[in-house]
């Protein structure tokens, strides 16, 4: 658990009515953003170097890192029963809405529009992913070591068309070796 001098410890209905609202604006991509800016910008529930530490700790454990970082969130606020809260009010809105497309597109599947919408939905999840992408990182940007990591491992993925694991086998050790600590 990370130290921290906690003013504001939500009641329970906000903490649900706050991952409602991230879980109905940021379907489709930018729900880490979106959880970054309730959780620290406008609720300050957490602090930047708090949201970053849960960030990380929810990339290392199975599954979505922001249904992750809601349970990691919701246990720090209120325990088990903020986890179980957040993690609802996050996934809701979405399983819903995906539910009530799911039967629209089932009934409606040879219809020209299908295609054009979900053209249209993936291409503005590209987006809020690469707006996120250089929010987050923006102090990244600047240093030679990351920019080469962050355009290796895109050129592997996107030109070399590698999964996941093999990227992560080949750029790790590199991102170990730039970033390793110095002797002096």
């Amino acid at each position: 658990m990370i130290a921290t001098t906690q003013k504001n410890i939500p009641r329970l209905r906000d903490l649900l009515i706050q991952f409602l609202l991230i879980g109905a604006i940021s379907f489709g991509g930018g729900i880490i953003a979106y959880e970054r800016l309730l959780l620290v910008d406008k609720r300050k529930w957490l602090t930047a170097d708090e949201f970053m530490a849960y960030l990380a700790i929810s990339q290392t454990m199975p599954g979505l890192n922001s249904v992750n970082l809601a349970v990691l969130t919701g246990d720090f606020l209120r325990g088990t029963i903020g986890s179980v809260v957040a993690v609802a009010g996050l996934i809701l809105p979405g399983s819903v809405f995906v539910l009530g497309i799911g039967i629209l597109y089932s009934t409606h599947t040879n219809h020209p529009m299908a295609n054009v919408i979900l053209a249209g939905i993936a291409a503005a999840a590209t987006g809020l992913l690469t707006a996120i992408t250089v929010r987050i990182g923006s102090g990244h940007w600047r240093q030679l070591k990351s920019v080469l990591i962050i355009t290796a491992t895109f050129l592997l993925m996107s030109v070399g068309k590698l999964s996941l694991p093999w990227v992560l086998l080949i750029m790790a050790p590199m991102a170990l070796y730039l970033y390793r600590p110095s002797k002096s």
